[in-house]
This record gives C-alpha cells, structure tokens and sequence, in this order.
C-alpha cells in the first residue's frame, strides 16, 4: 500500500528533529567551555585517579624574632641559699641555786638588766642558818688547835730535857696536825656556805634584756628550777644546712647576705662556723652565720634567708631557662635549622636565677637559632621559619596549632 502521506508534511518533522540536536550540540558545547575555564585541582585528580587520600600542602611554623634567640656568653655566679631562724647564742637562764620562797621579784618580760644586777630575793633562812653553824665550827676548831699548839710546844720542852718519850712526842705532833685539818676542814665548809648564800642571789650573770619569767613572788621553788631568762641580742646567728656538694665552696669568715622576714632591705653577716661532718640520715653539713644586732633591730625567733654569691672567673654558653625544657629526665632544646625544627638533647650547668639564664654545657653550638619560649605541639622535622610579623592564624596553618605553654 502506497504511503499517501503528502510530502509537505515530512517536511516539518525533519526540520523539528534537526533544531532538536542543534539546540543539543551547543548546549554540550557550551558546558565543555565552562569546564575548561576551571583550574583542576591536582591532588583532587591524583586521589581520585590512585585512590590514596589528598595530600595538603604542608604550611611552615612561624616564628617571630622576639620568640627565637642565640646563646650568648656570660658569667655565671654561683648562688648558695639556706635558711633558718635567728638565734642569740647568749643566752642565759637563771636558776635557783637553793629551796625556798620566792620573796621578791623587781623586773618583767622586756625588762632591760645589767650584768650583776639584783632581780629579786629568795628566802635563804636555811643557808644562812648554816653558815653560822659552821662559822661556829670554825672556831671551836680554832681553840682546839691554840691547845694542841701549847701542849705540843711544851711536850717539846719535855722532851729536850728528857721527861718524856720520843713516841710521847710523836703523839702530840699527830694531834696538832688533826687540829690543823679539823681547822681547814671546817673554814672550807664556812666557804661553801658563804658561796652558796652568795650564788642563791637572784643578780643578771650578763646585760641584756628578760625573755621570760618564768615563777612569780611568793612562790615556793626548788634547787635548780628555771626562774628569769635573759636574752643579749647584740649578737644573733642563723644556723642552716647546705649540700655536701656545695660546703666545699665556703669558708670561715665568708661573707654572705641576710634578709630577715619582714625586712626589706638586706644586712651584711659572715660565716662563723662549718660543720665538720653531715647531719646523721641526710646530705646537709651545718652552717652557722654570725649577724651584728648591736641596734637590736631583730630578735630571736626571726626566720632569715642567708645568701652567699660566689663570682665565676669564666664565660659560659648561656640560654634563657624558658628555652630549656626536660623529658625523661634529659634537658633538651628546640633548635631552627635548615629550616626545620630540630630536637637537640643538652646537658646543663650553672643556673642563674636572678637573670633567668641557664648554662649549656654540652650538646648545642654556638651560633644556632633556638626557640626561646616553651611551645606545645612541635615536632622533630617540621618546617618553621622566622618572619618579621606571623601571618593570620587558619584552620591549615600549622602555626595556629603550636601554643606557648
């Protein structure tokens, strides 16, 4: 059968189907110019090509110059310290030398006394009694030596004439020397009272200043019991402990540096005394430091800080304490070179306190750059630099992520 379709509408549905694919082509054409005007992204393409994850482009550290330092040579003087209390080496405790009541007590706490000066009375009613009963034994002893005398004089006489033995005589010489003991032992016993009448006195044995007191009047007190305390506080001295490894460094007559609690300007003093061996159980050997309070300005009991500053004849490689930092007990250091941080392990020395330095002794040269301050989050290998001013921290700048500590 004949296609009686006429040709005047084949027309139309050819020319439909070409604008169709016309419109099509440069639809395609222009989505392939748009994509070509766009850059590729190289690690996107090579991670989808491999299939390994993207690599990022590593951003250096940045370091700005007051972060980073060199070392430098300086002295470094050695720093001794220890403390202690101020104590008053003399000091003297008064004591009762007798039983008996306390009569009478003239000074107080903080009472200024000289040495000999009467501070009171105690009832010596007994001594007293006792030195008349020996003075009374002394001479009764007297008068029996004056006869023994007369009789050995004249057993003397008798004997030169013959009247008597010579075992008579020998008697009589042996009952003058008793007198003669009984005489000296009786006068010493008078001694010992009066010493004691004289030494049961309540006088100051030195000038100083009463500490405490420690009975008061109408007191009964014993032989021996603690009565008034004084103090002399022209003298102090600071009793201390340092290391057996630095005792060898002082000596006697050393000068050092005291500071007293309380005090802000600081007072000369000197070593007085070393220790000849370490305290029992530790490392510490004592030392004793002598302090001029002739103006009283301190008292015992202060606690005082002693300094002794030794110079040092030599330069040393020295570092700020802040770029040094421990690990597992090794000293180490972050060092900038080649561009790249680097983990140096130091073996330190003298410590500076007062400037903040600290000595490197082995493990570092000198010209090196050195991270000055303490960092967290550095690793050994990473790139860092040091510019004028650090670029805006961002979410891919490693710089953003390495904080001081």
């Amino acid at each position: 059968m004949k296609n009686t379709e006429p040709a005047a509408a084949v027309r139309p549905a050819r020319r439909g189907w070409l604008i169709g694919v016309g419109v099509g082509l440069v639809l395609l054409l222009a989505g392939a110019g748009a994509a070509m005007t766009k850059v590729p992204d190289v690690g996107a393409v090579w991670a989808r090509l491999t299939g390994k994850p993207e690599v990022k482009p590593v951003i250096p550290l940045e370091f700005v110059p007051a972060e980073v330092t060199r070392p430098i040579y300086a002295s470094m003087p050695i720093l001794i310290e220890f403390s202690g209390p101020l104590v008053a080496p003399r000091t003297a405790v008064i004591r009762a030398k007798a039983p008996g009541t306390l009569l009478s007590l003239r000074v107080a706490e903080g009472s200024r006394v000289k040495a000999g000066q009467a501070l009171g009375e105690i009832d010596l009613a007994d001594l007293q009694s006792r030195v008349l009963d020996r003075s009374a034994l002394v001479d009764s002893a007297q008068a029996n030596l004056i006869e023994a005398e007369r009789q050995h004089t004249a057993n003397v006489g008798l004997a030169s004439q013959n009247f008597i033995s010579p075992s008579a005589l020998q008697t009589s010489q042996a009952r003058l020397d008793a007198a003669r003991a009984q005489l000296r032992s009786a006068e010493a016993q008078l001694s010992t009272s009066r010493v004691g009448v004289r030494e049961a006195a309540l006088v100051a044995p030195i000038s100083g200043i009463v500490g405490r007191r420690h009975v008061v009047p109408g007191e009964k007190v014993s032989a021996e019991q603690q009565l008034l305390t004084v103090v002399d506080l022209a003298t102090l001295e600071v009793a201390g402990t340092v290391g057996t490894h630095e005792v060898s460094l002082l000596q006697s007559g050393q000068p050092v540096d005291v500071q007293v609690e309380g005090q802000g300007s600081v007072v000369p003093g000197r070593i007085d005394r070393i220790a000849p061996s370490a305290e029992s159980g530790t490392r510490a050997i004592g030392v004793v430091v002598v302090l001029d309070n002739r103006d009283e300005r301190f008292r015992a009991g202060q606690y005082a800080q002693v300094r002794v500053r030794l110079a040092d004849p030599q330069q040393r490689m020295t570092l700020p304490s802040t770029a040094v930092a421990q690990s597992s007990g090794q000293d180490y250091v972050w060092t900038l070179e080649n561009e790249m941080l680097v983990r140096r392990i130091v073996v330190t020395g003298r410590t500076d306190a007062t400037a903040g330095r600290i000595e490197v002794a082995r493990g570092l040269k000198p010209d090196v750059q050195v991270v000055a301050a303490r960092f967290d989050n550095l690793k050994e290998g990473a790139p860092a630099k040091v510019v004028p001013q650090r670029s805006a921290p961002t979410a891919s700048n490693p710089a953003s992520s390495a904080s001081k500590s």
